[in-house]
């Protein structure tokens, strides 16, 4: 036994760090942590811990979530400070100094950043900065004044706009420790593992309140494709890898509890096809396809490795008779083989200023990361938004940054300008643009569902959750097919046919078509509470 004068050992110490750790998070009134700044904050303390003691409790403080950064205000002069409370110091203050040190055109500008207030002597602060023309972050770890050098504004453009929009705060709330836990938390969500899985899984349970409940086998449904017919709607939710994690995000932001979708075609022969935006071609690339059921079902049952889950949504009947096979079988060729509908996959998701962005996300956030990406990848930012912000604004041609400086010029808001509906008649420099969802509506449309409303609707402004809230599906159980849900003890209203877990849809076959719909619809989780006749 050691005396009192031998040192601790190594376990000793690790079991008095993680009470201490768990204590503090447990019972410390946060009165307490804020009025009295303590030697260290407890979860400054768990990178001291081995792995095995601190993850967990890492993952229960932080999540991929935290990631994101939260917009604290925007520096302009020294008239107009911005103030904040942030993760480490509680009291932060932040304005603009205009210069010529360079001696260029237009000069340069200092940031000023007075931080005070510690919660601990070992906590710090992440921050990142903004403007349309540059992103660049910094980190403060000491009470005391900071500066942010700019040597010189990019163009007369990019003065004139912090000048009178000023320069974009981003706080990780986090913190540095937490923001690095963050990213291990969002890198499982794209891998193609069992962690990638469960991860995504765990994300949509927190988040959207979504349940995972395990099927009896068999988790594929031995199927009849004769009570299969044109229009039948397939709604798919993948749950690993690259589309499982893209789908993940989507899912949150929008309330979709599905994340890809394709349609059925059977043609004047009995032969059922399938008519998907999002096929992978040969070159890698995604497609519009028009594909024989029998080599889509056989790619999804022994070839996608995204653990993918299907549910078939059957007709109404009374629809089905509406539906002209003829022209559903013209816009689906017309589409084949043209690329995805990138350029405005987003806007059906944005429908208002400030109700459909999870917290921390909102539209600064939104045009920041347009911003990375502009600069990263110029071709990938053109294809996912510059084109349809010009469509909005009625201009060609304006980058990223131009386009948010003539925002400015015309007295509205970036926020507003995401706002504007898509119109289905838009063309795009590759064509017309659709999504999964938008091209099965668009057919749909063509077909003569929306009619008399069609001219006054939409469909690009959809999101899959609006699609399958349309009340356009099989609403009598009696009528379904006698495989649907074949073995399940529960007996949903449509047809899972492939899935370890119960497919939910909430708000499923409820809504009926109106003009304009789904334009002005809010969708914040994890209720998304959708708003009548939006």
């Amino acid at each position: 036994m050691p005396t009192s004068s031998s040192p601790p050992s190594s376990s000793s110490m690790v079991v008095t760090l993680a009470i201490l750790v768990l204590f503090f998070h447990t019972w410390a009134p946060k009165v307490y942590v804020e009025a009295l700044k303590v030697p260290f904050h407890p979860q400054d303390a768990l990178p001291l811990l081995p792995r095995q003691v601190s993850w967990p409790i890492l993952n229960s403080l932080n999540g991929a979530v935290d990631l994101l950064p939260t917009f604290v205000g925007a520096a302009s002069s020294p008239n107009d400070t911005v103030e904040w409370k942030g993760a480490c110091f509680y009291n932060n203050t932040a304005w603009m100094e205009f210069h010529n040190k360079s001696g260029s055109e237009f000069g340069g500008g200092t940031l000023h950043i007075k931080v005070s207030n510690a919660h601990s002597w070992t906590c710090m602060d992440l921050y990142v900065f903004a403007t349309p023309y540059r992103v660049t972050w910094d980190y403060y770890f000491l009470s005391r004044e900071h500066t942010l050098e700019i040597k010189e504004w990019e163009s007369k453009a990019e003065f004139e706009y912090v000048k009178r929009k000023g320069l974009s705060i981003f706080l990780m709330h986090a913190g540095m420790l937490g923001t690095l836990t963050a990213l291990w938390d969002v890198f499982p969500l794209f891998t193609n593992t069992g962690w990638g899985e469960s991860s995504n899984i765990g994300f949509l349970e927190k988040h959207m309140g979504a349940t995972f409940e395990e099927r009896p086998n068999p988790w594929v449904t031995n199927i009849s494709v004769d009570d299969i017919h044109s229009g039948d709607f397939l709604a798919i939710s993948k749950i690993r890898g690259r589309w499982g994690g893209f789908e993940t995000m989507e899912k949150w932001v929008s309330g979709a509890y599905a994340g890809h979708t394709a349609v059925c075609l059977r043609d004047s022969e009995g032969k059922l096809w399938v008519g998907e935006s999002g096929h992978e071609n040969e070159k890698g690339e995604d497609i519009i396809a028009v594909l024989p059921w029998d080599e889509w079902w056989e790619f999804e049952l022994n070839k996608d490795d995204s653990n993918p889950h299907i549910a078939l949504l059957p007709l109404h009947p009374d629809v089905r008779a509406k539906l002209n096979e003829t022209a559903a079988w013209e816009y689906a060729l017309s589409m084949n083989g043209k690329p995805y509908g990138y350029h405005n996959l987003i806007f059906s998701w944005i429908d208002t200023i400030d109700r459909n962005y999870p917290p921390p996300l909102d539209a600064h956030l939104v045009a920041s990361v347009m911003t990375v990406w502009n600069q990263i990848q110029p071709a990938y930012a053109a294809n996912m938004w510059n084109e349809a912000l010009n469509k909005r604004l009625g201009t060609q041609g304006l980058s990223l940054p131009e386009i948010l400086v003539e925002v400015e010029k015309r007295g509205s808001s970036f926020d507003e300008l995401l706002t504007i509906p898509e119109q289905d008649d838009w063309l795009y420099s590759d064509g017309k643009s659709t999504s999964c969802v938008a091209f099965i509506l668009e057919m749909y449309k063509a077909a003569g569902l929306f009619n008399p409303l069609a001219s006054s609707i939409q469909v690009t402004e959809f999101t899959i959750k609006d699609a399958y809230s349309l009340r356009f599906f099989e609403n009598n159980s009696s009528r379904l097919p006698k495989w649907c849900n074949d073995g399940d003890t529960v007996k949903l209203p449509f047809c899972q046919i492939r899935g370890k877990y119960r497919m939910e849809l909430p708000e499923y076959n409820t809504v009926d078509p109106y003009p304009h719909m789904n334009e002005r619809c809010p969708s914040l989780p994890p209720n998304y509470i959708r708003t009548q006749n939006c």
